[in-house]
């Protein structure tokens, strides 16, 4: 691994390192990048002492010490290269150009853009080109048209991942305007709104016979995900064929990959421009997805696919990452990427549309054999083993112990994960990955959480 345009290393973190320039750099940078801290310039992992601790201070000085507010920007994680836990800071192209640091303001040495594989100060004329073309008509700056506003299943949201809001939330979360009103963000969170989201169910290939059009939407953006989620969860017929090994299930779609494309669509949509909340239609041989708005000003389609962030709505993912329904930033292409071809996004002038094909149980077989072939014949072995024995739940440790391992990341790296990004194992409570209950399970059995 090297330094790039994207990447950038820090053998540790201290006072002296100016990781807010590093991070306003990316901010400004069209492609966003990605900081680790605890890997030396030559790109081998050293390590951190105080992991938990310097991942603590790191969010509070990019979120203390730059702007606009970065929240929604950016996601602070742990990640082993080689085995050795370092920090691995995801900066996404901000939409609010140019970011500053705080203590210098919109000059050249508060104002930093990614050059080569260092951080450069922006000259005055960049940075008021940029400050010219600042996407002002966010959803933060639009006045909820409602002011009288409820936040109940907000709060449960929070408290279910052991969080509690305070009296200033709105505040901490963006929820309000420059003057202090609830904003439009706040609007799509409250308990009540006018925002629908529709569900319909065809008969055929077209639109011409509409079996059922749920609504779904008029309750916070985070409610509504999870009904939708669990509509097509329910949606997602699954039919069996019987081989001489095993009984091979066939859902209609991926549903790990359909859990990214829903929220997605649903944090994502251009609220703001056209007013038009995502929709998802069932046919008999497809589902399709569209949501509203285009690529963001100067993102290419190949930047696009390659998992280039650039959040059109930060306030929003910020809440939905908080809640962990959204695992990290830039993660949800790769995953989308892995099940499903290019050729299902459709871009138009204001839409853009994901038309996504019925599996076939042909499909299905060619996906348990593509994970087999090019591993060793010890762990195509097991990984035989493991789906057998994952024919009812089983929890990690558990299948730990089946295969006599012991090495807790040797066996998400090189079985767990692999298993549940093909779609062959799927979790037992899929909306809530850290649950200390959480099993795995093959693809298509009836023991998946569904409230």
């Amino acid at each position: 691994m090297i330094e790039t345009n994207r990447i950038e290393f820090k053998r540790e973190l201290t006072r002296e390192l100016d990781i807010e320039k590093e991070v306003v750099a990316f901010l400004n940078y069209r492609e966003g990048g990605i900081i680790y801290i605890g890997v030396d310039d030559a790109g081998k992992p050293v390590g951190v002492k105080d992991i938990d601790g310097d991942m603590l201070k790191i969010k509070d000085r990019i979120r203390m010490g730059i702007s606009p507010s970065p929240m929604g920007l950016f996601d602070v994680t742990v990640e082993r290269i080689d085995d050795v836990p370092v920090i691995k800071i995801f900066v996404a192209s901000g939409s609010e150009k140019p970011y500053y640091k705080n203590k210098f303001g919109l000059s050249e040495k508060g104002c930093f853009i990614r050059v080569g594989s260092a951080a450069e100060p922006m000259t005055q004329g960049q940075i008021e080109d940029l400050y010219a073309h600042r996407v002002r008509n966010s959803l933060r700056n639009i006045r909820s048209p409602r002011k009288s506003l409820t936040f109940r299943q907000l709060h449960i949201y929070y408290e279910s991942k052991g969080l509690k809001l305070n009296e200033h939330f709105m505040e901490n979360l963006d929820l309000l305007t420059d003057t202090g009103e609830p904003n439009y963000v706040a609007y799509l969170l409250a308990d009540e709104n006018s925002t629908s989201i529709k569900v319909a169910k065809y008969a055929g290939t077209d639109r011409d016979v509409l079996i059922a059009n749920n609504e779904l939407g008029y309750c916070s953006l985070l409610k509504a995900t999870d009904n939708v989620l669990d509509k097509l969860r329910v949606e997602n017929n699954v039919s069996s064929e019987i081989t001489y090994k095993r009984r091979i299930d066939s859902p209609l779609w991926d549903e790990r990959a359909m859990r990214e494309i829903v929220i997605n669509a649903i944090v994502h949509n251009d609220y703001y421009t056209n007013e038009v909340p995502p929709k998802f239609e069932i046919f008999s041989d497809r589902i399709e997805i569209t949501s509203a708005g285009r690529l963001p000003i100067g993102m290419t389609k190949e930047e696009f696919f390659s998992g280039i962030s650039s959040p059109r709505n930060k306030e929003l993912m910020r809440v939905f990452r908080d809640v962990d329904m959204v695992e990290s930033l830039g993660s949800g292409m790769k995953r989308i990427m892995e099940v499903y071809p290019k050729k299902i996004f459709v871009f138009m002038d204001n839409f853009i549309r994901l038309s996504i094909p019925f599996h076939s149980q042909k499909d299905t077989r060619k996906r348990i054999q593509e994970p087999l072939k090019d591993t060793r014949k010890d762990t195509r072995r097991n990984i035989e083993i493991l789906l057998d024995y994952c024919e009812v739940p089983q929890s990690l440790g558990e299948m730990m112990h089946l295969l006599n391992l012991k090495n807790r990341a040797s066996f998400t790296r090189n079985y767990l994960r692999p298993l549940l990004d093909r779609g062959l194992l799927v979790m037992t409570i899929p909306d809530q990955p850290n649950n200390r209950h959480q099993k795995y399970v093959i693809t298509g059995s009836k023991d998946i959480r569904t409230t």
